[in-house]
């Protein structure tokens, strides 16, 4: 039984990796549950065995390469460091996984740049959604708390500031995907990062 229930895994994590590559590559709309089971090398078969339909897939898909994304905002809300160093990593380590990590990068390619906004995928902009208010509301969170400490000023609210470095961060990152050959993150995220970090500092 347990060998069933791994080559069931296997099976389910093959089809996400499929999908995950040819909705970055050819978008939501122009990936069919056909082409993601010739990619997994499965008929439609296994595909309805583990996922409703494409919208479903889809979210799981998102789900499966965000897990980094979502292990980071639970990272940052764990205490670990002082609030301004812990906002240091979350920004650092945003943009290494974005270089690093093929399957984080196209959960953003497929969403910024490969996605239609519709009623198609309304659950999947709702995960989504949610995922962003909490971003947002740790970010708030942490700057409050080195505003508190004295560590960067009070001048600006913690709101306002954790709107800037939120959207900081995916303007840089839909650019990079946009037009890969405008900068080259790999090199200047270090930057990037020291940037931002200067920028909630200032009075």
């Amino acid at each position: 039984m347990r060998r069933t229930k791994e080559d069931a895994e296997k099976t389910r994590l093959k089809i996400i990796e499929a999908a995950l590559t040819l909705f970055s590559r050819n978008g939501y709309s122009n990936t069919t549950l056909a082409m993601i089971g010739t990619e997994a090398g499965y008929s439609r078969g296994p595909i309805y065995w583990h996922f409703k339909n494409k919208e479903d897939l889809f979210q799981a898909v998102l789900a499966y390469s965000q897990e980094p994304l979502e292990q980071l905002v639970a990272q940052a809300r764990n205490g670990e460091l002082l609030p301004l160093a812990t906002i240091e990593r979350f920004v650092t380590r945003w943009f290494d996984l974005l270089v690093e990590d093929a399957w984080f990068r196209q959960s953003f390619e497929i969403l910024l740049n490969k996605t239609e906004m519709t009623e198609a995928v309304s659950a999947t902009l709702k995960r989504e959604r949610k995922l962003t208010r909490s971003m947002i509301s740790t970010l708030q969170e942490l700057l409050l708390a080195a505003q508190e400490e004295g560590a960067i000023p009070q001048s600006q609210p913690a709101e306002q500031l954790a709107l800037m470095v939120y959207t900081q961060l995916m303007g840089i990152t839909q650019s990079w995907l946009f037009a890969p050959r405008l900068f080259n993150l790999s090199k200047q995220r270090r930057f990037f990062a020291e940037r931002l970090l200067v920028a909630i500092q200032q009075p």
